[in-house]
């Protein structure tokens, strides 16, 4: 594992902080960047590392393109990405202020060693990106904290921090493994897993079901019979909760309008979020901020 350069450049990004120079860590690559405000096709070469990125500052429009697949994310702090290894990516974005991010890179050989131990079960990182997607306070307390603790911890310090990242990370891929494949097995368990991706993809657009259906190439009626099967509730129920989850992270971590959130979080607008969010929640918007 070396540190990741090949895309560091002045004009695109400035490396703030690097653990294996300035800490002397080998086992933990723990990196900080200062990014451009704006990049236009920015080529991301696949690393056989596992890979985690933390937003820690900026706002920004996220496109990425991987194996002729695109998506659209908001970055703001607190956002997790796992780059999925081995898997290039070209990305382009604008940010209403310089991005700041926190990488870490895990060898492969603690990856392949941790799930060895775990059980020895194939790791499925396209479905851990996705639960990562959807946020862990504790990846994201770690993530952010590795970087000032370099200053005092050695390398046995980041080894341990590496293997507990991982052993947290493949514990949460099984059990989600292991929740949808005694729900929904085959075809219909994979058009189950491609529609709770562009839920999350699209989550600030006004997705119907017969959008989502035709994306995983379903009649409604047999996506809404599947769906439910594997998840225990409704696609449109289903999609309302992840809007309110990502509504409440951007309430408590961002100083974002509600009106601002409810766009971005698929709402018609701020009186459509604060009713359900009520229901879902048990409290208005506001009310929900400042506690």
């Amino acid at each position: 594992m070396a540190p990741y350069a090949g895309v560091v450049t002045e004009k695109s990004v400035r490396r703030t902080y690097c653990s294996w120079h300035d800490a002397g860590w080998r086992s933990l690559l723990v990196q900080c960047f200062t990014h451009a405000q704006e990049a236009a096709e920015l080529p991301l070469p696949g690393v056989a590392d596992l890979h985690l990125v933390l937003c820690t500052g900026g706002d920004a429009d996220m496109r990425t393109r991987s194996g002729g697949r695109a998506n659209r994310r908001r970055w703001v702090p607190g956002r997790l990405e796992l780059m999925i290894p081995g898997h290039a990516t070209v990305r382009s974005y604008r940010a209403a202020s310089a991005l700041r991010t926190v990488q870490v890179h895990i060898p492969r050989a603690t990856v392949e060693r941790t799930a060895a131990e775990l059980g020895g079960h194939e790791t499925d990182f396209e479905a851990l990106s996705a639960v990562l997607g959807a946020g862990d306070p504790l990846v994201e307390h770690l993530v952010r904290a590795l970087p000032a603790a370099g200053a005092d911890a050695d390398d046995l310090y980041a080894e341990a921090a590496g293997a507990f990242l991982v052993t947290h990370l493949l514990t949460r891929g099984r059990e989600h493994r292991d929740h949808r494949s005694s729900r929904a097995p085959g075809h219909e368990h994979a058009a189950v897993r491609q529609a709770v991706t562009v839920m999350r993809e699209r989550l600030a657009e006004p997705l119907t079901l017969a959008d989502v259906a035709a994306e995983v190439r379903l009649s409604v009626y047999h996506f809404i019979r599947v769906f439910r099967e594997a998840t225990g509730e409704t696609p449109h129920r289903f999609l309302t909760r992840l809007r309110i989850e990502e509504a409440r992270r951007l309430l408590s971590r961002t100083g974002l309008t509600v009106g601002e959130i409810a766009e971005r979080c698929g709402f018609a607008g701020p009186g459509s979020l604060s009713t359900a969010f009520l229901a879902h929640v048990g409290v208005r918007p506001s009310a929900y901020r400042k506690s």
